[in-house]
């Protein structure tokens, strides 16, 4: 063996060959160790560290060989090197060979148990049982990979990784401790060193500067959710959803700095259930470089982002909030990713994630990186980030950023700065199969969970079932409904007369898909301005206005999000480094309106006929949906016997109606359950009554009516208690 191949040899895909155990020419047994820098080299057998004799250097590049005495039997060995002034001692990884990795798994929808750094047991020869972690990344178009951390001084010459035909690179290194901290040291094609990568399967990443991988174990944590996680699957579109959009940096801070997730679940929890929501929606915690994307830039799909506490306190958020009885949606952002040199772009010196030709692998909106879905890879990664969530960290479902960007192959880009699909057109069939296999598997493996959509054009069939034909999500963001309500509610009150169709054109689609309507964290962002500040109006009116508008959308077919802060009437615009402006409690009328959204979200889960149709149109009746003039809308909302029924009436104006008639669907006894001028919620307490008898009165196009006192800017709800 010349000097050549010893100085090459961290750039060989086959370390197997030249390290550990192999016989001589001779047929006598010898070991063989690439230790770059040692000046001594004895052999400890690893049983029980007796001394079986010393290495010879075979020149000075660092490697060393051994002759094994025949008076010992092969087993499982370990060397005590002497570098300078230090001495330490490791088990030779390379004894083990590829037998190590006999049981991987093949399965795409679960590559992260395979993929990644893996706590295990290996055997040496002798049966010796040894701990460690095993290592596998793809990176097919490398000369070589090693893995470099702080048990090896980041040193690519130390732990080159083995390779074979399926372009995984292999490696059990022996001894490695959980929180140890790991990288790839990568060569490209033609040998050039690329800058070091972070794990990809990793599930846990340090932070700036270093964002080094860390060596994790997901057996340490033993849940405590077993009776959540045991309940039957949901007939989600038919129940009561109320989601509480969170950014975990930004939702409170303890001494000006970002809460970890047990502080923030020891104030979070409490304040969702006290409010009534039944899921948190986290904005993306997969692991992110940079604190001004918010998370929808990450590197680490498989890992909860360090910055917020370790894996352990992230499961313990989720437990608790299995424990209190509120769910938990993750942001998951497989749109794009950055272009940071440690994570995926050009993984492996080639477009390995992302699409080659840069009108399908650039985003322009966020000068990133654009998966390629035509890949079975690149799916089989994203696909196991998903269900990972699932698996790992119990997740009880994911809302899928930009889907309409991956939809369009023409999605931000003019005319020839894009590619047609094979028929010409501007669908990205691949995005298309991609979404169907990561919904089939997500049902198919969790029928618990339930998958959401951000989809904002009229794409068809998004939330119809796979067998169907559909895309297969569970839900899809409403975003015509709230860009046209949004936007009339903007309008002075006197003006909105000229702007009603915003507020009745959503129910000509309501059931063309299963709706969430969201008031997200993109409305309170980019100088829009909160949702307060869009409001017409001095502080009582803009505060009345936010209440009637919440509860026309309460009572609205779809299910509910509402990103922190709405609920208290945040004023500034939302700011990801500061937290939610608390001290507007002490004022009234903010405290009324955050009892308003309380109550709401109590009687929207209370009563079927706001929630157990919102994917049906037998749930819901226009009453009077032509009072443009007077800029009223008044509906009935329905459960699946039509025995409960409730008839909704906003006033989006600041007039007061002592005399209004509203015909009903049924005649009998109404009471007033939710006014949202009662001066508990902030309001002006106009006097309204509480029960209302319908008479023969026809109204509405309706028999019978009831005869109510509308108050100004607000929304009534009113219960059939009893029917004639």
């Amino acid at each position: 063996m010349n000097a050549h191949h010893l100085l090459s040899l961290a750039m060989n895909a086959r370390p197997f060959d030249l390290l550990g155990w192999h016989q001589s020419p001779e047929g006598n047994w010898l070991i063989r160790s690439w230790l770059p820098g040692a000046t001594a080299v004895s052999v400890l057998r690893a049983r029980d560290n007796k001394r079986i004799g010393t290495m010879s250097p075979v020149d000075g590049a660092g490697l060393f060989e051994f002759q094994w005495n025949k008076r010992f039997k092969q087993c499982a060995y370990r060397l005590l090197i002497e570098r300078g002034d230090q001495t330490f001692s490791l088990v030779e990884p390379y004894q083990f060979a590829e037998r190590t990795f006999t049981d991987f798994s093949h399965d795409g929808d679960t590559l992260h148990h395979n993929q990644g750094a893996h706590v295990c047991l290996a055997y040496g020869l002798d049966g010796c049982e040894v701990k460690g972690v095993r290592f596998a990344v793809f990176a097919p178009n490398a000369r070589s990979v090693s893995v470099v951390g702080s048990f090896n001084d980041w040193d690519g010459r130390r732990a080159p990784m083995a390779s074979n035909q399926d372009g995984i690179w292999r490696l059990f290194i022996p001894e490695l401790q959980v929180g140890d901290l790991y990288k790839y040291e990568i060569k490209d094609a033609q040998g050039n060193t690329l800058p070091l990568k972070a794990d990809p399967y990793g599930y846990f990443h340090e932070q700036y500067p270093s964002f080094a991988s860390v060596i994790s174990d997901h057996d340490h944590y033993q849940w405590q959710d077993q009776q959540w996680q045991q309940q039957p699957p949901r007939a989600w579109h038919r129940e009561a959803i109320s989601i509480y959009e969170c950014h975990a940096g930004s939702w409170r801070q303890h001494d000006n700095r970002v809460q970890n997730w047990d502080r923030l679940g020891d104030s979070l929890i409490p304040y969702v259930v006290d409010m009534g929501y039944t899921h948190i929606e986290l904005l993306p915690v997969s692991e992110y470089p940079f604190d001004g994307s918010w998370g929808y830039q990450p590197v680490g799909l498989f890992a909860p982002t360090s910055r917020f506490g370790s894996i352990d306190q992230f499961k313990r958020f989720i437990d608790r909030c299995h424990q209190a009885g509120i769910g938990v949606l993750v942001d998951w952002v497989p749109a794009h990713f950055p272009s940071d040199t440690h994570g995926l772009a050009r993984f492996d010196g080639s477009c390995l994630y992302e699409y080659e030709d840069p009108r399908k692998g650039w985003h322009p909106d966020w000068n990133s990186h654009i998966y390629d879905y035509g890949k079975t890879t690149v799916c089989d990664f994203l696909v196991s980030s998903a269900v990972a969530w699932a698996e790992l960290f119990h997740i009880d479902g994911i809302r899928v950023d930009a889907v309409a960007s991956m939809l369009y192959l023409d999605y931000s880009r003019d005319a020839g700065e894009w590619v047609p699909n094979v028929d010409g057109g501007n669908t990205n069939y691949e995005s298309v199969a991609f979404f169907k296999r990561l919904n089939s598997t997500l049902y198919g493996r969790f029928p618990h969970i339930f998958t959401v959509a951000e989809e904002s054009t009229s794409f068809p069939n998004v939330t119809k079932p796979v067998h169907e034909g559909g895309l297969g999500f569970g839900f899809k963001w409403n975003m015509g409904w709230m860009h046209d309500s949004l936007s009339y509610m903007q309008h002075d009150p006197i003006h909105r007369q000229y702007h009603h169709s915003n507020m009745t054109f959503s129910m000509v689609y309501a059931y063309s898909e299963n709706f969430v309507l969201p008031l997200s964290h993109d409305e309170v962002v980019h100088g829009k301005g909160s949702i307060y500040r869009r409001m017409p109006g001095d502080d009582w009116q803009k505060l009345a206005n936010l209440r009637a508008y919440y509860g026309f959308m309460y009572a609205h077919p779809g299910k509910k999000l509402n990103f922190m802060g709405n609920e208290i009437g945040q004023i500034r615009e939302w700011q990801h480094m500061a937290e939610l402006d608390w001290g507007l409690l002490y004022q009234p009328q903010h405290q009324g309106l955050q009892n308003w959204m309380r109550d709401l979200n109590k009687v929207y889960r209370q009563e079927p006929a706001l929630h157990q149709l919102d994917c049906i149109n037998t749930g819901f009746e226009w009453i009077n949906h032509t009072d443009n003039t007077y800029s009223i809308l008044s509906f009935a909302r329905f459960d699946e016997q039509r025995k409960n029924c409730l008839v909704v009436v906003s006033n989006f104006t600041p007039m007061t109606h002592n005399h209004h008639a509203v015909g009903v669907p049924k005649p009998g006894r109404y009471q007033l359950i939710l006014n949202s001028d009662a001066s508990y919620y902030g309001g002006s307490d106009f006097e309204t009554g509480a029960f209302f008898d319908s008479t023969d009165q026809p109204a509405d196009h309706k028999a019978q009516s009831i005869n109510i006192k509308l108050p100004p800017l607000a929304t009534v709800v009113f219960k059939l208690i009893a029917q004639d």
